[in-house]
């Protein structure tokens, strides 16, 4: 992965990597459903769902008016920011990552709201699929934009 990301990017990155010291497996910008775009979804070893957004200015989180769509597509919402973000913007009953681009820290975990299983179900073959999509297009860089007009279809 470049260098060169977004500072979102970075933020996504961060958390991804920490989330896996936790046995959490994570894919970056899922669409659970149309018109709605997660940063970053997480699957814990139980079968959790996670959803990570990350916000790296005070603009960006004051633009975000989507968040709370997010909601019904997790067990636990967090929000990750760097460390100079005003965190007191953020409500608190949601969770709180800092981050940066090489690692995170969990400061506070939000209140967690299980999700029906067919709902479950349905989000975790929507993260089975971005994730084989999305190696398939590692493995085979020319089939990019197939790829992308299969994710799309399926948005």
């Amino acid at each position: 992965m470049p260098d060169d990301l977004a500072p979102g990017q970075l933020l996504a990155r961060g958390v991804c990597r920490h989330l896996l010291s936790h046995n959490f497996v994570s894919v970056v910008e899922l669409v659970p459903a149309s018109g709605l775009r997660v940063d970053v979804m997480a699957v814990g070893p139980k079968g959790e769902i996670w959803v990570v957004e990350c916000k790296s200015s005070r603009a960006d989180y004051m633009s975000d008016h989507k968040w709370q769509g997010y909601l019904e597509f997790c067990d636990r919402f967090f929000w990750a920011v760097d460390a100079d973000f005003p965190t007191e913007l953020l409500p608190d009953d949601s969770g709180l990552i800092i981050a940066d681009g090489y690692d995170a820290e969990i400061l506070r975990i939000g209140p967690e709201a299980k999700l029906a299983p067919a709902r479950r179900k349905a989000m975790m073959q929507k993260f089975a699929r971005h994730a084989a999509l999305r190696l398939q297009a590692l493995r085979d860089p020319r089939l990019v934009g197939l790829i992308g007009e299969v994710e799309a279809e399926e948005d």
